[in-house]
């Protein structure tokens, strides 16, 4: 999953040099559209923690900008993505392939930056996960979308055949993206607490309780697992390119948060 990344000096360079984009003067503002009134959506709101390819400014008042692409990961379509990995035998974790999938995984996710990859999106069909939201991330976000999502650091996790249980029935509905589906989001319910079983790098037993936006991060991480991807558990009609983030939603979609 993707996570807040300044742009750099090439790519402002061609955002100048490109043909102005005629912005809508209702968006964030709640002026009549077409007829009635929108709603408004913050980019931050619904966002946070995937949003790569916004301007990086503190504060969650990042410009939405064109797709970029996301090196070292594998895009929607290709059949790894959309079919079942395979479960590491525990007596192969310590071997140099494993390890060498962690490390890559772990260095692919943090040069995007996300918060969570899975080994599908670098074309290895294997079931492990990493993912790690850190504070710089986080300070991308405004108070008010840090407390909506109930979202805190945590350090580097390595989950290898990793079995989520659903802890509760609460869930909440926020915008998601993938590394692997670049320049789009979408709206997806989530629950809000799950626990987490596998293997660590080192082969021994762990468990993860999370609630929040960690929580999302695994369950998004654990269906790539599965062959599934955040677009297949979407909210209709709330797809979109990270250009129109701010839009508002559709009429009869169902609003953000809990």
């Amino acid at each position: 999953m993707e996570a807040l990344r300044p742009l750099s000096i090439t790519a402002v360079a061609a955002l100048l040099s490109a043909a102005p984009v005629r912005i809508p003067t209702f968006v964030g503002t709640g002026r009549e559209v077409g007829g009635r009134r929108g709603k408004s959506v913050r980019a931050g709101a619904g966002g946070g923690g995937w949003l790569s390819g916004l301007l990086g400014r503190k504060g969650g008042g990042g410009a939405p900008t064109a797709m970029t692409l996301t090196p070292g990961t594998v895009k929607a379509g290709d059949p790894v993505l959309h079919e079942p990995a395979q479960e590491v035998s525990p007596r192969d974790v310590p071997s140099e392939k494993i390890q060498g999938v962690i490390d890559q995984m772990i260095a692919v996710m943090r040069k995007a930056p996300g918060v969570g990859l899975a080994a599908p999106q670098i074309g290895e069909p294997l079931k492990i996960i990493v993912l790690e939201d850190t504070q710089e991330y986080i300070s991308y976000a405004s108070k008010e979308d840090i407390d909506a999502q109930d979202r805190r650091s945590f350090d580097l996790l390595v989950v290898i055949n990793p079995k989520l249980r659903k802890t509760s029935k609460r869930t909440a509905r926020f915008y998601e993206g993938c590394l692997s589906v670049d320049g789009y989001r979408a709206v997806v319910e989530r629950h809000l607490d799950v626990e987490v079983s596998g293997l660590d790098r080192n082969g021994h037993p762990m468990k993860v309780e999370a609630s929040g936006w960690q929580a999302r991060i695994l369950q998004h991480e654990c269906d790539h697992l599965e062959g599934t991807l955040y677009v297949d558990k979407m909210v209709p009609r709330t797809f979109r390119t990270v250009d129109n983030l701010n839009l508002p939603l559709a009429t009869g979609c169902p609003p953000l948060g809990a």
